[in-house]
């Protein structure tokens, strides 16, 4: 099992720690998909109508090659990812970190306000 979490940095931007360990006895194989190995998305919270509405993805507008990479994580071993958006408006927020790899829904998320 893969555990991950996201950890949010309000200064000046907004910073993005997305962590992912192996909770397991063995290595854990990872296929990532693309030359992104992790995305960052914010959404603003519900304003009312049911729908939170996603106002910066860090891939977004990025070129990203489709050169597929292994990687392997031994038991407890931590691979961390970082990304920031510059130029948040003040605001609700829920940022979400995935990791984009072939054989894990790897994703955690988390509230924060600028």
């Amino acid at each position: 099992m893969l555990d991950s979490s996201l950890e949010v940095t309000v200064g000046n931007g907004v910073t993005f720690r997305f962590a992912v360990s192996n909770g397991t006895g063995g290595p854990v194989e990872l296929t990532f998909r693309d030359g992104c190995r992790a995305d960052f998305a914010v959404r603003r919270e519900d304003d009312g109508d049911g729908e939170d509405e996603e106002v910066w993805r860090w891939s977004e507008g990025r070129s990203v090659t489709r050169e597929t990479g292994h990687a392997r994580l031994e038991p407890g071993e931590e691979a961390v990812f970082e990304e920031s958006w510059p130029d948040p408006e003040p605001g609700d927020y829920t940022a979400e970190a995935t990791l984009r790899v072939a054989e894990h829904d790897v994703r955690a998320e988390t509230p924060f306000s600028v």
